[in-house]
């Protein structure tokens, strides 16, 4: 069945001679080197697929992609890491003490749907320079095969959702095979590695290729493939489509997606037709898409006498019923199948079937058949075909798969517990074996209590298994595949982009870009930023004028080209150092995550910044903590931020933003008031990107305002001391002493207000500016008396309030009282902003002068 350029469906009979060359001469041209197949045979209606079917290809010397001794060794670790992956399940539920009580689960019937697709990618397509991104509930199924392949521990697998063990998901930080991505929230998977295929793009294309292994001197031979395994319920997060439509727009390359297509959500079943709509919407996107619905021995069922019938039903046959039937088993199928087709021919092949030989059959699905699995990957590997269904027999291949570099989606049909008592019962996805089931899959295996732990026993051939999980391609002659902090760059001490006159901290973020970005050295030449179509009101102007907007081909500026005056140069180039993104805040968290990343993935250290407007922050919250939780460094500026903003209203003012950093872990925020702060924190900031963690290393957040502000006379770079107090946290305007009644704390654009009031007050109250309630909070809980805040609030007589005030949630500062007993009034936003000018916002919200000075009346 074949799509010719016309759209129309031709019909090929079977041939003495091949098809007519004029039909081959009408085929698209992705098809130029196609070539008459001596036998072609229909196996799907024109309605069932929108793209192409190849029925079976039996040309001569032909080989098939696997041997049946291949094959078997490949089921035999399947059957193994299934094995191992329902024992460290059980062993968590079951077997280990509990001092809590609580259920430990594990996701058995989500995590043995993917035995398959994992075991032939593991030890047989990936190479070391392939990163994948696990679905989240695979965890035991990855554990269990890295334990096999000696990257993992007994004792990590034992203790398997256990404190210090193999983590209920697969973790950057907190597991010790070498996981690529960390997942848990789902759809993170599936994004995350569309802008890792990206980030390596950009380093290449800036002359970086990644890195030896370390220990060795191999570097790669190919670009890698970033490959996400996803669920196919979580297609439905937001996530995947954004990310899937920014795919297109920036011709991301080498990257698969594979789902995990078993048709069970945790509390339902998938609608009929929603494959049709998941492979719809990768092809808008441009992206190849290999459906794989059957294995080799349902195809060979379709090509005998009543082969066509059966076809027909699996295709009719509802989701909920299919499931419920892979539950029931036995003479369910045969009661089933007889009652829905009466025909003679279809009713003898299904008699030919013992109950467990036709249960074997009909749960025979694509993303349960190595050998297709194998050809699918193979041959999407070495064609530009947009291919649907595929059956046919490649040229005998190695064992993993050839250079490509196009994106593509394997949707590869499976049982949700396959090969378990509880397949496809709608309730599985929290369930695990009963003890009597347990024993008797153990049993079954040729397994006992004694050696169930054993990574090759039980095995009809473990030298082979062994054999075959040693010579893995991925982890051949590479010791480690994680750079970690690769090297370190030199940061100049003066950024510079600092002027005397009244200025924004925004205005002065950007004058240190653009600083940055006149400068010949290393460390300008690794920053890239991005942004969320926001990128000339935020501050990155200047910068991406000086250093160009990325792009895989050269283009030039449309209105400069026209000579029609702009501010702006959107010149693309591949050696630009800006990506614009559409909008969508989840996309920005995303690709700063992934080039975050670049060190320990490809040697090469990049910094990365992401400008969006403060409020929006929320919008992207989850993928942000996607991003800080794997360790990524990055800089994210919210600006503007607060009802500061005060024409665009409340839908544009933040105000939650300041407690959302604090709360991060790995996210060293900072609200500075000052153009010479945003100067000294950008510099810390980088410096910090390339820390270890266990030395403060992460990424930081910058939380910035439009507001003008008249700058103090000083010069912070020279002054240790205050230069040392902007980056702990915060420093005294006015310190107190002996007579000091109040003491005033002010973060962020506030600060006119805080001195005005400061000023009426008079010698008894001391002023003292907060530059990062993040740091001094996580410092004085880690460190207590020997914390800055500490130290900064001992000068205050016991006696004395305290009034803490900023453009954001109170909270962020008002724990303040507690580090010494100070009574404390707290100022700050709790309400939903408008529209109006900052004299009437502020007044509104109790943050002006007036509100402070009655705060401090009261206090």
């Amino acid at each position: 069945l074949l799509w010719t350029a016309g759209g129309e469906w031709v019909e090929l009979a079977e041939h003495a001679r091949p098809p007519p060359r004029a039909l081959w001469r009408s085929l698209p041209a992705a098809w130029s080197h196609a070539r008459p197949l001596p036998r072609a045979r229909v196996t799907a209606s024109a309605r069932a697929v929108t793209s192409v079917v190849v029925a079976r290809a039996e040309a001569a010397g032909a080989h098939p992609v696997a041997s049946e001794h291949e094959l078997a060794v490949l089921q035999q670790v399947e059957d193994k890491v299934l094995w191992l992956s329902c024992l460290m399940v059980h062993n968590a539920n079951n077997l280990r003490p509990k001092r809590d009580g609580l259920k430990v689960g594990g996701h058995q019937a989500s995590s043995a749907s993917l035995a398959t697709i994992l075991t032939v990618l593991y030890t047989s397509v990936l190479q070391p320079q392939d990163r994948v991104a696990i679905k989240p509930h695979a965890s035991p199924i990855f554990h269990a095969l890295m334990y096999m392949m000696g990257r993992q521990t007994l004792e990590n697998i034992r203790n398997f959702r256990g404190f210090g063990g193999a983590q209920a998901y697969p973790s950057r930080t907190k597991d010790l095979p070498e996981v690529d991505f960390s997942t848990g929230s789902v759809g993170m998977g599936a994004a995350a590695t569309i802008f890792a295929s990206l980030t390596e793009t950009y380093l290449r294309a800036h002359g970086l290729p990644p890195k030896p292994w370390p220990g060795t001197s191999e570097a790669p031979s190919r670009p890698g493939r970033m490959i996400s395994i996803v669920g196919d319920a979580e297609l439905d997060e937001g996530v995947c489509m954004e990310a899937l439509l920014e795919s297109w727009k920036l011709k991301v390359e080498n990257s698969w997606c594979i789902v995990d297509y078993n048709r069970q959500s945790l509390d339902m079943n998938l609608h009929e037709r929603m494959v049709r709509v998941h492979e719809r919407l990768f092809r808008l996107a441009e992206w190849e898409v290999v459906t794989l619905k059957y294995g080799k021995r349902l195809m060979k069922a379709f090509d005998q006498p009543g082969g066509k019938q059966l076809h027909q039903w699996l295709n009719n046959v509802t989701n909920a019923e299919f499931s419920a039937l892979i539950f029931r088993s036995g003479s369910a199928w045969r009661e089933a199948m007889l009652r829905d087709s009466p025909s003679p021919a279809f009713a003898e092949l299904v008699g030919r079937h013992t109950d467990e030989a036709l249960h074997a059959l009909m749960t025979d699905l694509g993303g349960h058949c190595a050998e297709t699995l194998l050809e699918a990957f193979e041959f999407a590997a070495q064609t530009e075909k947009r291919t649907v269904f595929i059956r046919k027999a490649a040229r005998k291949p190695s064992l993993f798969a050839a250079q490509t570099e196009k994106r593509t989606v394997f949707i590869a049909y499976t049982i949700k517990g396959h090969g378990l008592p509880l397949a496809g019962h709608r309730d599985n996805h929290g369930l695990f074996l009963a003890p009597q089931q347990f024993n008797k899959l153990r049993t079954k295996l040729g397994l006992t209590e004694a050696n169930e732990w054993a990574p090759f026993s039980g095995l009809a051939d473990p030298s082979a298994v062994r054999a075959l999980c040693e010579a893995a391609p991925i982890h051949r002659n590479v010791p480690t595949r994680n750079h970690g902090l690769a090297e370190r760059i030199a940061i100049p001490i003066d950024l510079g982009g600092l002027a005397a006159a009244p200025t924004s901290t925004q205005a002065a973020f950007g004058a240190v870009l653009k600083a940055i970005a006149h400068t010949d050295c290393t460390f300008a030449d690794r920053l890239v930023s991005a942004c969320p179509d926001v990128t000339t009101t935020t501050g990155l102007s200047a910068f991406v004028n000086k250093r160009g907007v990325f792009g895989s081909e050269e283009s030039k500026d449309p209105f400069k080209s026209a000579k029609a005056h702009s501010l702006s140069n959107w010149s693309r180039r591949p050696s630009g150092q800006h990506i614009e993104l559409g909008i969508a805040e989840n996309n920005l968290a995303q690709l700063l995550s992934a080039l975050g990343l670049s060190a320990p993935l490809f040697g090469h250290r990049l910094f990365p910044i992401g400008t969006l407007y403060d409020p929006f922050i929320s919008r992207a919250l989850d993928t942000l903590t996607f991003g800080a939780y794997q360790d990524s460094r990055f800089m994210l500026v919210g600006t503007p931020s607060g009802v500061t903003l005060s024409p665009e209203g409340g839908a544009h003012q933040s105000f939650n933003t300041p407690v959302m950093m604090m709360a991060m872990p790995n996210l060293r925020g900072y609200e500075p008031a000052f153009a010479d702060e945003v100067q000294v924190v950008m510099r810390d900031g980088f410096e910090r990107m390339q820390l270890p963690a266990d030395e403060g290393g992460g990424s930081v957040y910058l939380r910035l305002s439009t507001r003008v502000l008249t700058q103090p006379d000083r010069e912070l770079l020279r002054d240790c001391e205050l230069h040392a107090h902007v980056l702990a946290g915060g420093y005294w305007h006015v310190p107190p002493d002996a007579r000091t009644t109040t003491a005033l704390v002010f973060a962020g654009a506030l600060a006119p207000e805080a001195i005005e009031a400061q000023r009426l007050r008079g010698p008894a109250t001391a002023l003292l500016q907060i530059t990062s309630y993040d740091a001094l909070a996580s410092e004085w809980q880690r460190a207590g008396t020997r914390s800055h805040v500490h130290t900064l609030l001992s000068g205050l007589p016991r006696k004395a309030r305290l009034v803490t005030v900023l453009d954001g949630n109170a909270t962020a500062l008002s724990w303040l009282g507690s580090v010494h007993g100070h009574r404390t009034i707290a100022l700050g936003v709790q309400a939903f902003g408008q529209s109006g000018d900052l004299v009437d916002v502020y007044c509104a919200h109790r943050i002006d002068t007036q509100a402070m000075l009655e705060a401090c009346e009261e206090a």
